[in-house]
């Protein structure tokens, strides 16, 4: 079941009214039964999985509690994340890792039979998965008691505005807020509907708008040069940042509807002055969990150059990798890790600069051709088809009025997009001290619902029409 279908039409408004109709005490089982219907729309059999997932983990959390010895905790959290992630490895990475070892052995002249499992991948579960680690770690660690109510659990593990594409909630936030009693609250439900609304704008009007031209160009990039790859090369860019914070913003508005706060997953984060700055911005819940569960207990920054360097490296490395099972995946991790690592290393160079305005403009510039770039590698299907785009992106500038005119895009298609983005970055520089929609609502009522309303019709209007078309980060 899709945000922007009109299944979730129909399903969003009934639970609204049934969860503030019913009693507190039955709320947590209509949110769990919402939730398990919401994720069975997709393959109802992929609910063995997430159930798996949920009952290892809460039990896990009980026995720890339980648990006498270091030795004991150790073997039953090693055994929880042993048998969650396995469930992940199957459907997400098996395949990648048999036809990884078919390439090497072809490499030394080695035949194998290809032996590839043909399973779809669970939407989701790279995300339910590593919330669920996080509260065995978290439970092991001692910074949390384990939860003893199944259902309370199980409505964290499964709530369904953040299931399938995160972010990534803690249970010392989410689950409380789950068990919570709650009285609604109109002022927050107007929040939450305004949210939604710009995370449908940046869903429908801009990056499936966007994804229009990237899909042409990525299924035949030969078929392309010079200024049309530079476009495609932006506009995916803006659609990956449309598709999941927008994601993110229906997910958030719809938790408020139900009074329930989700974390902030974006904050502007294409006016980031630096890649460090940028992860900080960007799909946040997933980068402080790698923070906290990889590269902290790698030794963080609390040690010499070198090994912090490699600690920041392996780290996006693995994000990389979380991101999909492919090699190109792993490569655009690395890039950003080596980024990183250049950024520390020529901070005292980098740092005084950033201070002065035209230095800062020039920063957030460079970090965003840059991010564009790297995303080049997250989107070509192969390393060929990315190194296609680099070594033909300048191809013709030589001609700088035959290098401007594209075959892609009409001036009518670039006038749109223009607007398009004009909007996105206005309400990004509103959100990047603050809160957009709050500081949209301290202006005059006239203004706002000038605002609303000119977004609403261009939602209905300026929308790709046809089958709506799935997030991005769900085939993570």
């Amino acid at each position: 079941m899709l945000f922007h279908s009109l299944s979730y039409a129909v399903f969003l408004p009934v639970i609204f009214t049934f969860y503030w109709m019913l009693p507190h005490r039955y709320r947590k089982w209509l949110l769990l039964a919402a939730s398990y219907y919401f994720y069975m729309s997709w393959n109802a059999a992929y609910v063995v999985l997430i159930l798996f997932t949920t009952v290892v983990s809460y039990q896990a959390a009980i026995l720890l509690e339980k648990a006498n010895t270091a030795k004991q905790k150790k073997r039953i959290v090693a055994g929880a994340a042993f048998l969650c992630l396995a469930v992940l490895f199957i459907f997400k990475y098996l395949n990648f890792v048999l036809e990884s070892a078919r390439a090497v052995a072809g490499a030394l002249s080695i035949s194998v039979h290809p032996a590839v499992l043909r399973l779809m991948l669970p939407v989701g579960i790279s995300f339910y998965t590593f919330q669920t680690l996080s509260y065995v770690i978290d439970v092991y660690r001692g910074d949390i008691g384990a939860e003893h109510d199944f259902a309370a659990y199980a409505t964290f593990v499964s709530f369904f505005p953040q299931l399938v594409a995160g972010p990534i909630e803690r249970t010392g936030s989410l689950l409380v807020q789950i068990k919570a009693k709650h009285r609604f609250d109109e002022g927050k439900a107007m929040y939450g509907a305004k949210l939604m609304v710009w995370g449908y704008f940046k869903k429908l009007v801009i990056a499936d708008t966007a994804a229009v031209y990237v899909n042409q160009v990525y299924a035949d990039v030969t078929s392309y040069s010079g200024v049309d790859l530079v476009l495609v090369m932006f506009l995916f860019s803006m659609q990956i940042y449309g598709d999941f914070s927008g994601y993110s913003d229906i997910a958030l508005g719809t938790a408020k509807l139900l009074d329930i706060d989700l974390m902030t997953n974006f904050k502007s984060p294409y006016l980031s002055a630096s890649v460090k700055e940028f992860w900080s911005r960007w799909h946040i819940s997933l980068s402080s969990w790698f923070r906290d569960y990889v590269y902290i207990p790698l030794g963080g920054s609390r040690c010499t150059g070198n090994r912090r360097n490699m600690n920041l490296l392996l780290t996006f490395l693995a994000s990389g990798l979380w991101h999909g099972a492919s090699w190109t995946f792993v490569v655009w991790g690395g890039i950003h890790g080596i980024a990183q690592m250049i950024e520390n290393a020529c901070s005292r160079l980098l740092v005084p600069v950033r201070k002065k305005k035209a230095g800062h403009i020039l920063s957030v510039c460079a970090v965003f051709i840059f991010c564009s770039a790297a995303w080049v590698f997250f989107r070509a299907e192969t390393f060929s088809d990315a190194g296609y785009i680099f070594g033909h992106i300048f191809e013709g500038i030589g001609d700088l009025t035959g290098y401007f005119h594209s075959e892609l895009l009409s001036r009518a298609d670039l006038v749109l997009l223009f607007l398009y983005v004009t909007i996105l970055a206005a309400y990004d520089c509103l959100d990047y001290t603050g809160c957009a929609v709050r500081k949209l609502s301290a202006v005059s009522k006239i203004w706002q619902w000038t605002i609303y309303l000119c977004i609403g019709l261009m939602i209905v209007f300026c929308s790709q029409k046809g089958a709506p078309t799935e997030f991005v980060y769900f085939q993570f």
